[in-house]
């Protein structure tokens, strides 16, 4: 038997994206944005409100980085999401997070955090969301297996359990894409 929930903004997995801007005068930003993901192939989608520092940030410099949180940093990730930049510009140096400017884009990338995707901004849909193209993709070799690829147990990326705000890991293998379901064909 399920029990029903009503409307809720309970998608799993939502995965933990901190999003890397300068503002105008250069300064580095990030904030904690869960409500991201793919748009197609090559771009992302972000739901940030219009009132967010990072959102204008995006509107100015025209680009923005999209990192992922990790177990290891937990904290400093969270805390970029729990203070805005509009009140607390030096967010990031409290942190503890270190940026680099990223070769691709006009946005920082977060030293810490090893993957990254360096955007350029788009365009804003009907709903004042922010879409961007995917420019490059980069990741730190600490996180890379020996044929150079993403090593999804050395990443460890997180996920946010909307239910009870919690962080959680990611990373048990339970199957192979395009593969297992291939069983059913038989």
């Amino acid at each position: 038997m399920r029990k029903n929930f009503g409307t809720k903004s309970w998608f799993y997995p939502l995965p933990v994206l901190i999003i890397g801007t300068y503002d105008e005068y250069g300064n580095p930003d990030a904030m904690n944005a869960a409500w991201g993901g793919l748009y197609d192939a090559d771009k992302v989608v972000l739901c940030l409100s219009a009132g967010h520092k990072t959102t204008k940030n995006i509107q100015v410099r025209k680009a923005f980085t999209v990192s992922f949180a990790d177990a290891a940093h937990v904290i400093p990730s969270d805390y970029v999401g729990m203070v805005s930049a509009n009140t607390e510009p030096g967010k990031v140096v409290k942190s503890g997070f270190h940026t680099t400017k990223s070769e691709f884009v006009d946005a920082p990338l977060i030293d810490e955090l090893p993957v990254a995707l360096e955007c350029k901004f788009l365009k804003m849909n009907e709903d004042g969301n922010i879409i961007g193209r995917i420019i490059n993709v980069s990741a730190d070799e600490s996180v890379l297996d020996k044929n150079g690829m993403i090593d999804f147990q050395k990443f460890q990326p997180i996920s946010f359990e909307p239910v009870h705000n919690g962080y959680h890991v990611m990373g048990q293998r339970v199957g192979n894409a395009f593969q297992d379901g291939g069983q059913l064909k038989k």
